[in-house]
């Protein structure tokens, strides 16, 4: 889904070679569900497993499908830059407390602001409020918000996608959300 708008992003995608980089957070393994569908080549670090059927069965699907998952992520940057053409950030989310980052959290955040190809951050960029955008977290290229922007996304200044037309109106009503028509079966729009 996520990949196949990219496609649209001017300049960003071709056939490239994509780190995903997945905590045990519910978007974490929406993205690990994704890869499944990508024609992109998608390498996978994701430190820690979770115990939840649900996500050992997506690991497992990805490790049928023969995508690679790193066992560590290079300390080393350039080695980053070198192998990989973006970087999906898929780290923390919504519920995550930014003042609260536990090993290997902190050494992976330390990394990602480091590197120099593009960043695509899935709902909240890791290091980020999901209140406030914050100058300790990562800043990337591309946001794409799952099912409703939130509120840190207002001064987020790059390419902006939303995902999630799936919302009822009933929910959309309940929290005043003024989300975008999606044009026809898309599920994915730019905001």
């Amino acid at each position: 889904m996520v990949e196949e708008k990219a496609d649209r992003m001017d300049g960003l995608m071709g056939a490239w070679v994509i780190l995903y980089v997945c905590t045990c957070h519910q978007h974490g393994f929406t993205q690990l569900h994704q890869n499944q569908y990508t024609e992109y080549e998608p390498i996978i670090y994701h430190p820690k497993r979770s115990s939840q059927s649900v996500h050992q069965d997506f690991t497992v699907q990805c490790e049928k499908m023969d995508i690679p998952f790193l066992s560590y992520l290079p300390t080393e940057v350039q080695l980053i830059n070198d192998a990989y053409n973006l970087v999906i950030d898929a780290m923390l989310g919504p519920e995550s407390d930014p003042t609260n980052v536990k090993e290997p959290r902190p050494g992976i955040l330390c990394s990602l602001k480091q590197v120099k190809i593009p960043i695509a951050s899935v709902d909240v960029p890791s290091g980020w409020d999901v209140e406030e955008p914050s100058q300790d977290g990562i800043h990337p290229e591309v946001l794409i918000s799952l099912t409703a922007p939130k509120k840190c996304s207002m001064s987020f200044s790059g390419k902006h996608f939303l995902a999630g037309r799936f919302l009822p109106y009933d929910i959309q009503k309940k929290y005043e959300l003024n989300l975008p028509d999606y044009p026809g079966t898309d599920c994915v729009i730019e905001l």
